[in-house]
């Protein structure tokens, strides 16, 4: 078998995957974008950085690809839809460079502090002006942490080590998880106007994107500092700018860019109250190590003993079995991602319960993919997947069940997926109609045949006439079309349930504008 390793790593990574003779490996590091074309249909394996683009296009070429291997945790540069269309295992290596991000979000938020970067290049010219760059102490200041994953925790212990009080906001935490790691679990509303510092340790997603935007920031004491060492996109650049002109941010770190590198002339970068590096939080000589080392073990687990570690794409089951579940590993993906966006975060207790034909196949992967969907709608930092994703649950205090019975109800097969929450109870249940269709079934006593599908729209009301169609008007005034509609009610008169698949997501003024309907009593939307 042959790997191609396409991006700079460390050389340690080549004895590992030898090692046997099973293997060889081409260090190719200069390729083009046309010459991995050309030349990816040679491999079984891949090991990139962020510097190989491997796209649905390079995938296509890839007849022999079995598994990528990423040296580091983010997957951004690989095209994972295509590739599990390819049946080619994606893999990342996550935790391998927590503590290098961390050490240098620290970094980042001391020289914030003290303006060192300003005071080096001022001294470097020949000036000598020390009232020009006073500073802050971080003792005694406050740091809001935004994401509580691997790399936030390492953030929180080292800003509670150097006497900071700590907040942090990751709903999916339970107050003594995050008391462990010496902070203070609030939630978003309670710390933006308490923090003197602000830091962001989330994937970048649909949810987390512009997670600090000018509605935030309004609402942040003046003066604040912001420090973003996770992904670009997550802080709105422009918001940012405006603070900093206006006062209300006092100053900016940056390892991350929304675009990458930053176009030339970008105001913001030439600020003189923010400082920018080039997305080298994880770029230490210790880090690199692990993360490639690790990505070799595991690219040669996939090729020569056929385990799957750290799959960012697929469950850790075998070739066969998998195609089997596969239709069922979707739908469980897609209840988790469903009822993480229905509660909003909260809840203290998963139960995942199988019944009837599904019950009798391994359902421990088929959980695994519903808590994948939960910790990815929950903006879980660092890449979600069905190996981590009941650690990460775990982490967060979460308790977690799974219930299996091969007595059918109403269904030949059905998934329900049901939060706790103190005395609150939410149960959604899907099953597949024929082998691969998809359904929504159920949702807490109302019985439904909905899509889960695209963006979609939940909401209870009064069962009274005219609810759907003032609903339907009001979102055809914003130019959202519907594209099939599911309804459920207790009994006639009471209360009933409607749910709308549309062609775009709503906007928070349109789900405000809803909720103010007299006769709607909760709803919320999702995407999948």
């Amino acid at each position: 078998m042959r790997v191609l390793i396409s991006d700079k790593v460390d050389t340690g990574c080549v004895g590992i995957l030898e090692e046997g003779g099973e293997i060889s490996v081409d260090v190719r590091t200069d390729l083009t974008p046309e010459q991995l074309l050309e030349t990816i249909g040679d491999y079984d394996g891949l090991i990139v950085r962020s510097a190989t683009k491997v796209t649905a296009q390079v995938l296509e070429r890839a007849s022999r690809l079995r598994a990528i291997g990423r040296a580091g945790a983010g997957v951004d540069n690989i095209d994972s839809d295509a590739a599990t269309r390819a049946g080619v295992v994606v893999m990342n290596t996550p935790g391998g460079n927590s503590v290098s991000t961390a050490e240098h979000t620290i970094s980042m938020m001391m020289s914030l502090a003290r303006n060192i970067p300003q005071a080096n290049i001022s001294v470097k010219d020949g000036k000598w002006d020390k009232s020009a760059f006073t500073g802050v102490e971080l003792t005694g200041k406050t740091i809001g942490v935004f994401g509580l994953g691997q790399v936030g925790r390492e953030v929180a212990k080292r800003a509670s080590a150097l006497g900071m009080r700590v907040l942090a906001y990751d709903p999916p935490f339970t107050p003594e998880v995050a008391q462990s790691y010496g902070a203070v679990l609030l939630s978003a509303e309670e710390i933006w106007p308490e923090a003197d510092f602000l830091t962001f340790h989330v994937p970048l997603t649909e949810q987390t994107r512009h997670r600090l935007s000018t509605a935030e920031l309004t609402q942040c004491k003046d003066g604040v500092r912001v420090i973003n060492c996770a992904r670009g996109g997550i802080v709105d650049e422009a918001a940012l700018l405006d603070g900093l002109e206006s006062g209300k941010v006092a100053g900016v770190a940056t390892d991350v860019f929304e675009e990458e590198p930053p176009v030339p002339g970008s105001a913001l970068v030439a600020h003189d109250r923010v400082i920018c590096t080039p997305h080298l939080a994880a770029s230490t000589k210790e880090a690199q190590v692990n993360v490639a080392l690790q990505v070799a073990k595991q690219i040669r687990e996939v090729l020569v003993d056929g385990v799957i570690r750290n799959a960012v794409n697929v469950p850790s089951i075998a070739p066969d079995l998998y195609e089997k579940l596969r239709p069922w590993l979707e739908l469980g993906e897609c209840l988790g991602r469903m009822q993480g966006q229905l509660s909003g975060g909260d809840v203290e207790r998963i139960t995942v319960e199988f019944r009837g034909e599904v019950a009798s196949h391994t359902t421990s992967p088929l959980t695994s993919a519903v808590l994948k969907g939960i910790m990815e709608s929950f903006g879980s930092a660092g890449s979600v997947n069905f190996v981590n994703a009941p650690v990460l649950a775990q982490e967060r205090g979460i308790g977690i069940d799974e219930l299996r019975s091969s007595e059918p109800e109403d269904y030949t097969s059905l998934i329900s997926v049901i939060f706790q929450h103190g005395e609150r109870r939410r149960v959604v249940s899907g099953t597949l109609f024929g082998k691969r269709d998809p359904r929504i079934v159920r949702f807490d006593d109302y019985v439904l045949d909905a899509v889960p599908e695209g963006h979609m729209l939940f909401y209870l009301n009064d069962d009274v006439p005219g609810i759907i169609g003032r609903i339907g008007t009001l979102l055809g005034t914003h130019d959202v079309n519907i594209a099939q509609l599911s309804l459920g009610r207790d009994a006639q008169g009471a209360s009933a349930l409607t749910v709308f698949n549309l062609d775009s997501r709503i906007s928070d003024e349109l789900l405000a504008q809803i909720l103010g309907d007299d006769h709607i009593t909760w709803a919320r939307r999702v995407t999948l």
